[in-house]
């Protein structure tokens, strides 16, 4: 069974005949180890796999014999398939011949099997059930057995911490050679995906954890293949470059993640009498707001030493309103990009003239009831009134300001 670049097998994913599981081996080059490799592959699911499957090789621009190779196991085993990419990138293999499977989930592994194919029914399992979206095998997770080099672990583990670090991932294996994901999911993640080589999966991840997508990670026993083709420092390169790209996508709200939650993400788990979402929003609009009281207290306190308490009030409140309501857009409420952020800052400062009136007012009573108040009566009248200022705040941002727009779903 053969799959042209020109017509793909598409089938839709309800017939009868649509195997379950799609598992596509990516190779270049691979002569001496496809054979063995798929062989082991199609025994171990023939055994233990209860679904329909097929193994797809997906050969990268080849130029020894693994195209023919992969041709012969396609004539031999009737759930191997073929297809051939005219360019190299194990992304592009990946993305090529999952955009066009008809199978409901779709995997991938490495043709030298470093990775034990013990984990691989562990790595699909919550897929098929429709537990997690994507799921990945981990060699850092709890649990894992791993032999390998020193220089290569160090590598390994200093990328992960760079993600962590740089996009905030919370996945602990980027590039083991072993994962799984959704078709229904891959329909719509893939086309954001850009890179088409080593960097594809860090950020397949790191866009489908922004979704808000569950990854399922299985501790994985892998062996090091001495006879890798990974070339380290190029790829190292290309990693770091990629991670710079989806900073950049990120900080400009290029990419569009916030629709790909809302098709894709999973909803807050409910909590009765609590509206989806409040409780994260309370806590991290309650940080800023701690942080933006401090600001505002420094400031007044400040600027009283050459303003009238008026005045001072003003600048102080208009400075760290704007901070925070850029800190709220972005943190708070998931607001990214530029899009509407002129808007948001214009809403922003009618919220801060109602906490203005509340503060300003407060002052006032004050003075009318107190000619030359001290000092730390000031201080605590002010602060008494911007905690109410806060809630109010809090309450105009979350059903105002940055009120979710959930598009309408497009008619079939």
């Amino acid at each position: 069974m053969s799959l042209s670049t020109q017509s793909p097998h598409a089938a839709a994913p309800t017939r009868l005949d649509s195997p379950v599981l799609d598992v596509v081996v990516p190779v270049y080059n691979e002569e001496i180890d496809l054979e063995p490799c798929v062989r082991r592959v199609h025994t171990y699911l023939s055994a233990n796999f209860p679904y329909r499957f097929r193994i797809t090789v997906a050969d990268n621009a080849s130029t020894d014999s693994t195209l023919e190779v992969a041709r012969r196991l396609a004539f031999d085993i009737p759930e191997v398939a073929w297809v051939h990419l005219p360019e190299k990138g194990r992304g592009r293999a990946l993305k090529h011949v999952w955009t066009h499977s008809d199978a409901a989930v779709l995997a991938y592994l490495d043709a030298d099997l470093s990775t034990d194919l013990g984990a691989l029914l562990p790595l699909v399992a919550p897929l098929i059930s429709g537990h997690s979206d994507l799921a990945i095998g981990s060699r850092l997770a709890r649990g894992s057995r791993v032999v390998r080099g020193a220089k290569r672990e160090f590598i390994s583990r200093g990328y992960n911490l760079i993600l962590r670090g740089a996009l905030a991932a919370r996945f602990s294996d980027a590039q083991c050679g072993f994962k799984a994901i959704r078709s229904d999911v891959a329909t719509r993640l893939l086309p954001m995906v850009e890179d088409t080589g080593w960097f594809f999966d860090t950020e397949m991840l790191v866009l489908a954890e922004r979704a808000g997508l569950r990854i399922h990670e299985v501790p994985v026993d892998w062996v090091d293949d001495p006879d890798s083709r990974v070339d380290i420092v190029p790829t190292a390169v290309d990693d770091l470059r990629g991670i710079m790209r989806l900073l950049g996508a990120f900080g400009s709200g290029r990419l569009p993640v916030a629709a790909l939650r809302d098709q894709l993400g999973r909803d807050p788990l409910p909590v009765k009498g609590v509206p989806a979402g409040l409780t994260g929003q309370l806590l991290r609009f309650a940080a800023i707001g701690v942080a933006s009281t401090l600001a505002y207290l420094g400031l007044y306190a400040l600027l009283r030493l050459g303003f009238g308490p008026q005045w001072a009030n003003f600048v102080a409140l208009l400075l760290t309103a704007i901070a925070n309501t850029a800190a709220n857009r972005r943190l708070t409420f998931g607001v990214r990009g530029s899009t509407r952020a002129w808007r948001h800052q214009a809403q922003g400062l009618i919220v801060f003239g109602i906490g203005l009136a509340l503060t300003s007012g407060s002052l006032a009573v004050l003075g009318a009831l107190h000619s030359a108040p001290a000092k730390p009566v000031e201080l605590a009248v002010l602060v008494i009134a911007n905690l109410l200022a806060t809630a109010v705040r809090f309450l105009l941002l979350r059903i105002w300001v940055f009120r979710s727009h959930t598009p309408a779903p497009a008619k079939a």
